[in-house]
Order: C-alpha cells, then sequence, then structure tokens
C-alpha cells in the first residue's frame, strides 16, 4: 500500500492536461521535459526591459524568422525561477483552453490513426493496437512493483524527472570526461601533430569546415549543377551540388574499414551483427558489407544527402537499416567523444585563458532524427543499436527503461489472427507493432544506453510523422516545442513511401520546422556552440537520408526543395525496363485514355470532367456491370461518390474509414450484382488487401501509387467464377505529368512512346507477358 500511496503522491502534482496525456500516451509531453541538475555556464547579459518575457509569451508568439546573431537571441531568454512560477499560473487559469486545444490534437491523432489501420474496424486482418486503458496509478504501482526505477522516467507522471542525480550525471555530457576503453582517445592526439587543414575524418571534415557568407549566398541563389555516372550495384547515380563543380562520383570497388573513420567499438562489432546479410562467397575485401550497404554508406560517410527510391522491405529493407545506423550510431560517438576531449582539455586550462577552439555543440543536444513509419522499426533500430555497442558477451552496456520500451513497443505474435494470408510484402511492412504514433529519445555516453530520455538530453530521437506533428503542434498553440529540431545534424526519413498512405502533410509540417533558431537557452553552454548554429546555418550542414520504395513527385519534393546540404545531393534515379503489366496473367485488353491538363493544378478537374464527359457513359449500361473504380486519392474519392449519390447511380463504395460491417455489405451487393459500380480507394488497398470477387469490368481514375497493385487489381478478376472472359475490360486515364506512374506500370520505353502520341494505346496482355 505504501508504493501505492507513493505514486499517488507523484501525481498530485501533475496538471489536469498533464493527467489527461499520460493516460492516453503512457508518458508526459515533451513540452514538459526539464533538465535540472546541468550546470550552467555563467553569464552575464544586461537585457532591456522590453525583452524581458515569460516564456509563456514566447510560446504564444507566432513563428518569425529568428536573427542570426546569437546575441539577439541571449535576449530573448528568461531563465530564472520566477519565470517557471509565472508559466504555472498561467497554465493554471488557461485549463479550460489547454484542454479545448488538447482535445483537437487528440482528434486529429485519432483520425490518423484511423488512416494507418485503414479505418480500425477489421479485427480479422490487421490487428487492432491495444488501447491504453490503464491509469497513471496502475501503472506507476505495477512498474514499482516490477522493480523498475521511475525517479528518471519522463512518463510516468514525475514532476521532477531526475532525482537520481548519479544516474543523470552519467549521461551529462558536461559532467563527463574521455575513457580509454569508450572511444578513440588518441584521435585528437593524432589531429594535434597533423600539419593538414583538416583531419581526414569525414566527421571532422564536414563539421569543421567554416563556411562564408558568399557560400551561403550561392546556395540560396544559384541553381545547382549535375553530373551522373554508373555504380555496379546502385545504377544510374545523380550527384547535384551549388558549391562543388559537377565531377562523377566513382563506387570504391573495395572498402578498407580503417578507411571508414569507424569509431573504436563499432569496427568490431559490425562485422558481427552485420554477418546475417554477407554470404560465404564474399570475398575479403567485401567481409564487412553487402554490394548494396558498401556502396550506400560510402555516399553516406561523405555526409552528402542521399536519396535511394529502391528500398524494398521483403528483400533490401533490412540491410539499410543496418547500413544508416552505423552511420548514426558512428556520428553520436564521435561527436560525444569530440565533448567529453574537449571537457579534459578545459579542465586542465588555465584560469582565465581565452580558447575559442573548444566548439563542439549544437544550440540543442539531439544530433540526429530518425523517422519511422511504426513502433516495430524503432524497436529494431534500437536492438541495433544495441547490437553494435556491445563488444562481447562479458561486457554488457547498461540499457535503462529496457523493460518498459519492450512492453510499449513489443508485439506478441499470438495476437495475429491464425487465418490472415497476404501478400508477402504486405507481411514484410506489416510485421509487429504497427502503431503509428510515438516518439522516444535515446542518450548514448560511454557505456550506456538510456531509453525514454527527455528530448533535451538525447543524442538520437526516434519517431513517427503523428508522434513529431503532436509535439510540434500549429501555429497559435500554447503547448507547442519544436526547439530540440534547432541542431539536427542527421536526419533519416526511413519508408517515405508508406507517409504517402497515412498522412504527408505531417511530413511538410516537420521539414518546416527542422534548423530553426530555439526561443529559449534549455541551459546551453554559448561559449561550445559551434558558429555554424549561431549563424542559423546548420540546415547547410545537415545531412538528410531519404529511403523510399518510389519515385513519387511528393518524395522528390522533399528531397529537392527541403535539402541545402552543401555537400551536395546523391540521388540514385533508375528507370522500369519493364513494368507491373507484365505481371498480369489474366487475358485482359488494357485501355490507356490519355487526357490533356494545362497545368498540374487543373489536373484534377480535368481528369474529374473527362471521366464523367467520357468515360462514365460508356459503362451506364446494365450490360457493363460489375465496375470497379480504383481511385488512389481519398478527395478523389469523395468527390466521385457526392457525384453517383447526386446522379442517383446504382454503385457501392469502400473505403478506409468503412466499417467492418459496411465492407462485407460492399463485397456482397458487388458480387451478386445488386450493385453496378463499386468506388475503391487505394489505401484500403494498402491496409487490408481483400480480393473483391465479381469485378469484369474495371477502371483506374489514375495510375496507382505502388505499381504491382496494378497487377493485383487486375488479377483480382480470375477470382471471377461465372465471368466471361472476352467481357472483361480495363481502362485507365493518365497525363503527361503521371511519367513515372506508367513508367512504372508499362515500362519506360512504351511510357515514352504514350506521352509522346495523344492518341489513345490498346494493349493486350496474355498471362505474364507484355
Amino acid at each position: 500500500m505504501g508504493k501505492r500511496r507513493g505514486g499517488r503522491e507523484l501525481l498530485r502534482g501533475l496538471s489536469k492536461k498533464q493527467k489527461k496525456h499520460l493516460r492516453e500516451f503512457g508518458e508526459e509531453h515533451p513540452f514538459h521535459d526539464r533538465v535540472p541538475g546541468r550546470p550552467e555556464a555563467t553569464q552575464v547579459c544586461e537585457l532591456s526591459d522590453n525583452s524581458d518575457k515569460s516564456s509563456v509569451e514566447s510560446d504564444s508568439e507566432t513563428e518569425v524568422e529568428q536573427v542570426s546573431v546569437y546575441h539577439k537571441l541571449l535576449a530573448t531568454l528568461k531563465t530564472s525561477p520566477e519565470s517557471e512560477s509565472e508559466e504555472e499560473e498561467e497554465e493554471d487559469e488557461s485549463e479550460s483552453e489547454a484542454e479545448k486545444s488538447e482535445t483537437e490534437m487528440d482528434s486529429e491523432g485519432s483520425q490518423e490513426s484511423r488512416e494507418a489501420d485503414g479505418g480500425g474496424e477489421d479485427q480479422n486482418d490487421v490487428p487492432e493496437q491495444k488501447e491504453a486503458t490503464d491509469t497513471a496509478e496502475q501503472t506507476l504501482s505495477q512498474q514499482q512493483t516490477d522493480g523498475i526505477d521511475t525517479s528518471c522516467d519522463p512518463g510516468h507522471g514525475v514532476v521532477e524527472e531526475f532525482t537520481d542525480v548519479k544516474h543523470e550525471s552519467e549521461f551529462s555530457l558536461e559532467t563527463n570526461f574521455m575513457e580509454e576503453e569508450s572511444g578513440d582517445c588518441n584521435a585528437d592526439k593524432r589531429d594535434g601533430s597533423s600539419t593538414q587543414a583538416f583531419s581526414e575524418d569525414p566527421f571532422k571534415q564536414h563539421m569543421d569546415k567554416e563556411l562564408e557568407e558568399k557560400d551561403v549566398e550561392k546556395m540560396s541563389t544559384l541553381p545547382k549543377t549535375s553530373s551522373q555516372s554508373q555504380w555496379p550495384r546502385l545504377g544510374q547515380v545523380t550527384f547535384s551540388s551549388t558549391l562543388e563543380k559537377p565531377k562523377p562520383l566513382k563506387a570504391d570497388k573495395e572498402v578498407d574499414v580503417k578507411q571508414l573513420y569507424l569509431h573504436k567499438p563499432l569496427e568490431s562489432t559490425w562485422p558481427k551483427v552485420n554477418k546475417q546479410f554477407l554470404s560465404s562467397v564474399n570475398k575479403p575485401s567485401d567481409a564487412f558489407f553487402t554490394p548494396l550497404q558498401r556502396e550506400l554508406f560510402c555516399i553516406m560517410n561523405t555526409y552528402r544527402d542521399l536519396f535511394y527510391p529502391e528500398r524494398n522491405a521483403l528483400t533490401n529493407g533490412e540491410e539499410i537499416r543496418h547500413a544508416y545506423c552505423l552511420h548514426a550510431l558512428n556520428h553520436v560517438l564521435k561527436a560525444n567523444s569530440q565533448v567529453l576531449s574537449n571537457n579534459a582539455k578545459k579542465r586542465n586550462q588555465k584560469p582565465g585563458a581565452d580558447n575559442d577552439d573548444h566548439r563542439d555543440q549544437g544550440l540543442t543536444r539531439p544530433k540526429v532524427l530518425m523517422i519511422v513509419p511504426f513502433r516495430e522499426c524503432a524497436l529494431r533500430i534500437v536492438h541495433i543499436f544495441i547490437s553494435l555497442l556491445e563488444v562481447n558477451d562479458k561486457r554488457k552496456i547498461d540499457v535503462s527503461n529496457k523493460k518498459r520500451f519492450k512492453g510499449e513497443f513489443g508485439f506478441d505474435p499470438e495476437e495475429k489472427p491464425p487465418n490472415l494470408k497476404r501478400p508477402e510484402d504486405y507481411e514484410a511492412v506489416f510485421a509487429g507493432n504497427i502503431d503509428d504514433h510515438f516518439r522516444i529519445g535515446v542518450a548514448i555516453l560511454q557505456k550506456s544506453m538510456r531509453l525514454y530520455a527527455p528530448f533535451y538530453s538525447s543524442d538520437i530521437i526516434i519517431a513517427s510523422p503523428l508522434g513529431m506533428r503532436t509535439v510540434i503542434g500549429a501555429e497559435g498553440e500554447k503547448k507547442r516545442d519544436f526547439d530540440f529540431l534547432s541542431s539536427i545534424e542527421i536526419l533519416i526519413i526511413d519508408q517515405a513511401d508508406i507517409y504517402l498512405m497515412q498522412n504527408w502533410e505531417h511530413v511538410l509540417h516537420l521539414m518546416k520546422h527542422m534548423n530553426r533558431l530555439p526561443l529559449d537557452s534549455h541551459g546551453v553552454d554559448f561559449s561550445r556552440v559551434r558558429m555554424l548554429n549561431l549563424n542559423n546555418w546548420c540546415r547547410y550542414y545537415r545531412q538528410t537520408l531519404l529511403f523510399s520504395a518510389l519515385q513519387d513527385p511528393q518524395v522528390n519534393s522533399v528531397f529537392n526543395k527541403h535539402c541545402f546540404n552543401y555537400m551536395g545531393q546523391v540521388a540514385v534515379r533508375n528507370v522500369p525496363l519493364s513494368g507491373s503489366i507484365s505481371h498480369v496473367v489474366v487475358q485482359l485488353p488494357h485501355v490507356f485514355r490519355r487526357l490533356e491538363a494545362e497545368s498540374l493544378t487543373s489536373v484534377i478537374d480535368t481528369r474529374f470532367q473527362f471521366f464523367i464527359d467520357k468515360v462514365l457513359p460508356e459503362y451506364r449500361d446494365a450490360i457493363m456491370s460489375h465496375t470497379l473504380i480504383y481511385v488512389p486519392s481519398y478527395f478523389d474519392y469523395v468527390r466521385l461518390r457526392n457525384y453517383f449519390k447526386k446522379e442517383e447511380l446504382n454503385f457501392t463504395h469502400i473505403c478506409e474509414y468503412t466499417k467492418k460491417a459496411g465492407v462485407c455489405r460492399a463485397r456482397r451487393f458487388f458480387l451478386k450484382g445488386e450493385k453496378q459500380f463499386l468506388l475503391f480507394t487505394e489505401r484500403f488497398h494498402f491496409y487490408k488487401r481483400y480480393t473483391i470477387k465479381g469485378i469484369r469490368n474495371l477502371i483506374f481514375y489514375e495510375l496507382p501509387t505502388y505499381s504491382h497493385f496494378y497487377s493485383e487489381i487486375c488479377n483480382m478478376m480470375k477470382a471471377t467464377v461465372n465471368g466471361v472472359d472476352a467481357t472483361w475490360t480495363c481502362t485507365v486515364l493518365y497525363s503527361k505529368y503521371d511519367a513515372q506512374k506508367l513508367a512504372a506500370v508499362v515500362g519506360i520505353e512504351r511510357a515514352a512512346q504514350m506521352l509522346q502520341s495523344k492518341k489513345n494505346v490498346h494493349l493486350f496482355v496474355t498471362g505474364e507477358s507484355e
């Protein structure tokens, strides 16, 4: 009883809004993360009365571009205890307004969760995520019974997160020093004895280079120049840059681990961790990387931006995940070792000495942001980190909150329905815990790893786009925070194609808030901050690694418009020689009808008008029954549904929000012919992969996002028992703006011919051949 009362005492210090967030998400909102006990550098700065603002006022301000001089940044800071008390009083007075904004945020999150599991109504197909129904008191008492230390856990309702000073000091960069066994201690000695301007280490070359004003102006105004080269495994590689002259990049045929400048522990652990992907016939020079990993890591290690649109969860997904985890962990260990080494130098420095050589930090501590779609992905990433840090079985690293992490991010295989039969690629994507609302901070130092670390005490943040959106918030909200994104040095966006099926707006919202100047100091020592951060040039040093399963205009736009790395960008641009139409196994005539649109913004209205004027009248006859209309965009689906209702057409519809009973009813009506048309959304097919029986006529309102969906939908016709092959039809609408999707379906050569010709194209496929 004493432990249970102790948990209740801890909850009494929380506000009503904090308790609500704790019940729903099992953690406190990262906005309330505090890092007491961190020694701040003593600095004297005279502030004017006008600049003396509370943190509440700064929270309510609109987003204004900050001045790049850090003295003006100091003038906006207010770190006195009085401001914190004023903020708490302000929260109590505006509690009703905060609950209103939280309700709106929760509704947005619940809507996105429904989108992520295709409506959330089918218990026999995609397993639903267990809702957090336990109260905070039960969570506290249960974990205390299990012996879990919740004194320093930010997600269990504790107002003062760091009550264990000794534990916290282990993860504080400012109070630790370099150990002989933790890293390459001789790196700085070698650098000191070297006469070269820069070390050969790519990390030091990238972070120590000082850009000039003219360089930044060039990157902001001048267009990029590009060059192309052919690599053995990646294929056609395009390198673009503003500062560097266009020269073809060449792949390294052999990789020496010493030339990669991996951190000391990683040199011994990486071959063991990556052994599962290596074949027995590999050459001695390829004993560490697969051919794909070798070429990808060579690009990553140069700190150039990378876009690889051929990631496949079934084949090379895990290879790529191991490669970027190695790069991210190598970067963090080097950055932390540099800080710890400089701590010892400053300790031995003579009093009063003015040394400006110790600038080794950002405005905030987080260095790496990893965006992944599901909790299962975060679980695998953390396991890779642990494996890379454990040198041998005798030297296990200390991982705090590991039991809680496994409980929240793990998955019980028995919960999966035994009768679930889906394609292999579906099983690979939706393996494990597929909850898409999460975020977790990871702190790595010496021989320890801390999970659930507050964002401002973390080195790596692993989150989903929805998890980031609920923290960043929207303009005008009081409880929002994005300062922890100010000094991100590596941004990894994995499986970007899945976010097209979730909510792409969350990704764009995140990119708009990357590398902005923070509104608060967060205890930073400005004498240790790099000048690139103080000049607000961090985005020109940030490396972005973007992995996707397809080349989509929206994904390409993020890489082209939000990546400003001065080292340049590298993109893999391979064209599909044979399209997915070659995998259609039924004898089916394909009619590709081209529509003419004046601009990309007008193609939506043009397609709708073309469909209702020229395509739909051909299918109104009762002979053309059993017609399925495949609609990729949900907005187009709503527009068509409203038009069909207005015209009183005999139709039914299925989308990602349709309940299970509605789906069964619509499928039955369509199979029996009681409904002539079936409107079918792409996102429903992505999350469910149902086989729709009874299709005789097929209309692709727009080319599918995933090219293999084209053959899957066409092959559903073979499930029709009483259908006649000669009556089957397939009509596809396309425009010149669908060049990438068209090439993925019919192949690059045929797509080029179709785009040049303005006539309709008739194709006939006979059993897995074009």
